[in-house]
């Protein structure tokens, strides 16, 4: 592919400078030509303070309106663009700066004198700030600054961003994304979900994530649409906005949050034809829910941080519960299996490979682990589980390091959690295997009961007999009030791995 900067591709798209592209939590609207200008003004004061094309700018900040325009302003200068969640701890800032080596971090102007000592023990060469309210170092400096900039050209195989990943084990790994990366996986959504200039979409993700940064944000500016801009995902706020919207991309937590609304009638939500869920499982039942209530059938795709997005149930056509779909346009899938690496036949589970324009350029600084997960003919190893039903729909049966072998058997921890969910009472369930004297590892289950529900240990295990094989069951259920997750709401089985890992000691 091949085709340059990222950020011409964007100019080339877009529509009158005049357009709006985003409305702001203040009632105020950035135009097309307000967010170039400003990107503009990023890039001048960037290479001004000497970054050049192929270095990192990292950047921990709340989400905001500049703070996606300063995406663009990286891009623009042609360097690489490095997201941190705001939750990470000066500690955990320090690992990412050393690993990356950006020649400037931007923090929060709250947050500045705690993470002053790591920056300059990590070396970086400058310290910016910038915070919601248009307050900051680098705010005042682009405000400062002509919207010129020296324009900068890439090849499409140069990097745009460093997505680090969420790191559930180890390390996490900076995961290198291409111009062409981005670009091609914007324009494959475009096309798959049909965004055209007259979408307005709910933004309510955060953007230190491909979700919200590359999916939301790239889809908007590569339709020329716009969006309704929201800081936080508020259940009351986003309805409110659908109500003059066309689309809403959002993780499973949204949409359980928007049915407790009582508010959440098809009248509600009469303008918006394209309702997303990804970043975690949404479970059947608020699929069927959400259909019931809207009359509109949620879209679940599939991706990762390395790929961006991967598959997608199809716009036209049956979106069926409980799979993530179709490949994208131009991306191949294969399923091997785990120990010989052969492909495996529909109906079989085994280890999702792809390959695609979509597939990172490998783990930043780590050839090894890159050469482990890129094969030599162009294929990622996913590590997800998943099995291709006989109509082509990819189900995700779960991750190959939570497959949970008890006394030499295979347990799929999903079809076990299907059947708790199903449960009356529950309201979510995560099955994960503990170690165990004699069988090596056991099935053991946390479950959140339903707010109007009474949910114990022994009425779970009576509901799954005659349903599962003996071996399959759990040993031990425990009730908890939330499931660990990380920022983008996948459940953290680590976490309850190591909570609850002596339970048979």
């Amino acid at each position: 592919m091949a085709r340059g900067n990222l950020f011409a591709t964007i100019q080339a798209a877009a529509p009158e400078p005049s357009s709006v592209l985003a409305e702001l939590p203040d009632g105020t609207v950035a135009t097309y030509g307000d967010a170039f200008a400003l990107a503009g003004r990023f890039a001048h004061v960037l290479q001004r303070v000497g970054v050049g094309p192929g270095d990192r700018v990292a950047v921990q900040v709340e989400k905001s309106w500049p703070a996606v325009v300063l995406y663009l302003g990286c891009l623009r200068a042609g360097a690489v663009y490095l997201p941190l969640n705001p939750a990470y701890t000066p500690a955990e800032v320090d690992y990412f700066l050393r690993d990356a080596e950006p020649i400037v971090f931007v923090c929060s102007p709250e947050s500045r004198d705690d993470l002053a000592p790591v920056v300059a023990a990590a070396g970086v060469a400058r310290l910016e700030t910038m915070g919601r309210e248009g307050r900051g170092s680098l705010l005042e400096a682009a405000n400062a600054a002509p919207p010129e900039c020296v324009e900068v050209e890439r090849d499409g195989r140069d990097l745009a961003a460093l997505l680090y990943t969420s790191g559930t084990t180890g390390r996490s790994k900076g995961a290198m994304l291409t111009h062409d990366n981005l670009r091609s996986n914007a324009l494959a959504l475009v096309e798959c979900w049909r965004f055209t200039a007259d979408d307005v979409l709910v933004h309510a993700l955060p953007i230190f994530h491909t979700h919200g940064l590359f999916v939301a944000t790239n889809v908007v500016l590569l339709s020329g649409g716009s969006m309704i801009f929201l800081p936080t995902f508020d259940a009351g706020q986003v309805l409110a906005a659908l109500g003059r919207a066309t689309a809403l991309m959002g993780v499973p937590t949204f949409y359980t949050r928007l049915l407790a609304q009582p508010g959440l009638t098809a009248a509600a939500v009469a303008s918006v034809r394209l309702f997303v869920s990804g970043s975690a499982p949404l479970l059947a039942e608020t699929h069927q829910e959400w259909s019931e209530r809207t009359g509109h059938a949620i879209l679940e795709r599939y991706g990762m941080t390395e790929t961006n997005m991967n598959t997608s149930n199809p716009y036209d056509g049956e979106r069926r519960a409980g799979t993530v779909g179709f490949p994208l346009p131009g991306v191949e899938l294969r399923v091997v299996d785990a120990e010989s690496g052969a492909v495996v036949g529909p109906g079989r589970i085994g280890v999702l490979e792809v390959r695609g324009p979509n597939v990172f350029s490998g783990y930043w600084r780590q050839p090894e682990k890159t050469a482990e997960d890129l094969r030599p003919d162009g294929f990622f190893v996913t590590g997800d589980l998943v099995e291709i039903d006989d109509d082509g729909y990819v189900h995700i049966v779960g991750r190959v390091k939570d497959l949970i072998i008890s006394g030499g058997l295979n347990v799929y921890p999903k079809e076990v959690e299907d059947l708790i969910d199903a449960l009356p009472g529950v309201a979510e369930s995560a099955v994960f295997g503990v170690p165990h004297p004699d069988f090596g590892e056991a099935v053991v289950a946390a479950v959140v009961p339903r707010a109007d529900g009474a949910v114990n240990g022994p009425a779970v295990l009576a509901g799954l007999d005659g349903q599962l094989a003996r071996f399959k069951q759990p040993k031990a259920v425990f009730v908890v009030d939330e499931l660990p997750r990380n920022a983008m709401a996948k459940v953290q089985k680590a976490a309850l791995r190591e909570e609850y890992g002596g339970t048979f000691a």
